[in-house]
């Protein structure tokens, strides 16, 4: 019987449940890996690991192992990593006991590869010159923040514009640190600020399309929906745009219509947006109920980068969709063939009407998006692509 090569998988939060995007990434990287690898888990969190994570992630990984950090110790951790040049997105998550911690860890499972997902865990692997390891950037870091520093005034455009400069430096640095870099998209892969970076791999989500399928017998309650983790800024600057920009156009022509804001953690400006056109569900069990429950997915995003997990699940849903260019930039979806794209408040509304009004449309939109993801953004195929890159097979 052949041994199964073992890869120390590096997080920094419990790969469960799944409401982040990083989370949601880790887990089915982490599935899909396991079939032919053994995997061992190490994770940062604040939180202990509850007995449902733990059981669900015992299906795919032969050990977990939890460095516990708390709100006092990321203060002061931030501090001394703002000291030393890190950014706040790494200096959240540098920790001098972790090091001791997971270097033990290297010590005693002996991997045959090291895989870390994003930068804010880099520092942690990099005493170990003889291990191969691989990298997954996720996103552009430093795009995202040059975006919201744009839209941002005051001291806010300050910080973020302290924050793009150092994330810029530490993306290159860590580049060298590895034996192979992985990015989200394409458009992520061209945001970066060095030149090595055309050398990095796009690995892009998939979507577990035996789970994420349509219960055709669902009465629709709204026309349409959001979905995502309603604590994150490009989530929470979508639904006000949509609340602020697009409901009352929507409203002109229907008054009755609904939306639906569905996902864990609503700021307190989300859920104040609740009114009798806007529902905000907060977290629910089963997300595949926001999708079964509403015509058409809507997803204007302004901010933020990476490929959207919530268009990959719509569209596997078999929900019509309409994002902004930006989000389609990473998706490559055809417009008007396989999703609707909106650029301006008057684009979105004549789309968001299109879907609700033109059976047809509906049905070649579901139709050809089904198709797209499917065949695009297969969960088995990427993860056996990152596995002959750690072993060169």
């Amino acid at each position: 019987m052949t041994t199964k090569k073992k890869i120390l998988f590096f997080t920094s939060r419990i790969p469960y449940p799944l409401e982040k995007g990083d989370k949601l990434r880790a887990y089915y990287q982490i599935k899909y890996l396991s079939k032919n690898c053994d995997i061992v888990l190490c994770c940062m969190s604040e939180e202990e690991l509850t007995e449902k994570a733990k059981e669900e992630l015992s299906k795919y990984v032969s050990n977990i192992y939890v460095y516990k950090t708390s709100r006092l110790s990321v203060f002061s951790n931030m501090l001394i990593a703002g000291f030393m040049g890190y950014p706040f997105q790494v200096g959240y998550f540098f920790n001098t006991g972790a090091h001791f911690f997971f270097n033990k860890i290297i010590k005693k499972e002996k991997p045959d590869h090291i895989f870390v997902q994003l930068i804010r865990m880099a520092e942690y692997v990099t005493k170990n010159k003889t291990i191969p390891k691989s990298l997954d950037y996720m996103d552009t870091f430093s795009k995202g923040i040059e975006r919201r520093m744009d839209k941002a005034s005051g001291i806010k455009k300050i910080i973020f514009r302290f924050e793009f400069e150092r994330l810029k430096k530490y993306e290159k640095r860590v580049f060298g640190w590895f034996n192979n870099t992985y990015i989200i998209s394409e458009q992520d892969k061209a945001s970066f600020y060095f030149e090595e970076s055309h050398q990095i791999k796009v690995s892009p989500n998939g979507v577990d399309h035996n789970f994420f399928q349509p219960n055709k017998k669902t009465k629709k309650k709204y026309d349409l929906v959001f979905t995502g983790n309603m604590s994150y800024p490009p989530n929470v600057n979508a639904v006000e745009y949509i609340a602020k920009e697009l409901m009352p156009l929507l409203i002109k022509q229907k008054p009755d219509i609904q939306l639906l804001i569905a996902g864990a953690t609503p700021t307190s400006s989300v859920k104040a947006l609740s009114n009798e056109n806007i529902h905000v569900s907060g977290w629910l069990d089963d997300i595949r109920d926001a999708y079964n429950d509403a015509s058409v997915f809507l997803a204007p995003l302004q901010i933020g980068t990476g490929l959207q997990n919530k268009l990959l699940e719509a569209m596997s849903m078999e929900v019509p969709c309409i994002t902004s260019q930006l989000a389609n930039n990473a998706l490559k979806a055809k417009d008007n063939e396989e999703i609707l794209i909106g650029n301006t408040p008057e684009e979105y509304v004549k789309a968001v009407f299109e879907l609700l009004e033109n059976e047809e449309l509906i049905k070649k939109i579901v139709k050809n998006g089904k198709t797209f993801v499917t065949e695009t953004y297969n969960w088995n195929a990427i993860s056996k692509s990152l596995e002959r890159d750690f072993f060169n097979n």
